[in-house]
């Protein structure tokens, strides 16, 4: 296992729409492991693939006791309302408001190419959505209005230059 260099706004990465798996086995597997490392490391719940510069549809989350591996993720399902603070280890955990529903259902495939539902609420449900954003093309601040995204990226480039 080991620890990958995160991708940072505004690679083009970030912006495109990953590929899908094709491929299980041992190698999705270490990378897998890889992309956990790399979350642990940076204090994460989430991270996709374009955070790690490859553009596929991947990403893997541990939140709120559901931990997974989400190959192929899209959101079939959502209810509710929610507002809360929300940050990406792409865009330097810089925080934000950002609206999305209350409950989530996931459908995605394993690391074994297995296909599963996965039904969350609140926290949890925000990491599905998230994360398959990323595998979008789309980040966090793509939900907000032009002016607060216009105020993250000026922060977030702030705090890069003080790194």
């Amino acid at each position: 296992m080991a620890v990958r260099k995160i991708t940072e706004y505004p690679e083009d990465v970030l912006a495109q729409v990953g590929k899908p798996v094709t491929e299980f086995g041992e190698e999705l597997e270490k990378l897998c492991a890889d992309m956990f490392e790399t979350m642990y490391d940076a204090d994460g719940v989430g991270l996709a693939a374009p955070q790690i510069g490859l553009n596929l549809r991947l990403f893997v989350m541990d939140c709120e006791d559901i931990k997974l591996i989400a190959a192929n993720p899209e959101i079939v399902e959502t209810s509710g309302e929610q507002s809360g603070q929300e940050g990406c280890l792409s865009v330097g955990k810089v925080p934000a408001v950002v609206a999305r529903p209350m409950r989530a259902k996931l459908r995605a495939q394993n690391e074994k190419g297995e296909w599963f539902e996965r039904e969350a609420e609140g926290y949890a449900a925000r990491a599905f959505m998230h994360e398959t954003d990323h595998c979008d093309g789309k980040l966090f601040i793509d939900h907000l209005p032009k002016m607060r995204r216009d105020m993250v990226v000026t922060r977030f480039k702030k705090d890069k230059k003080l790194r």
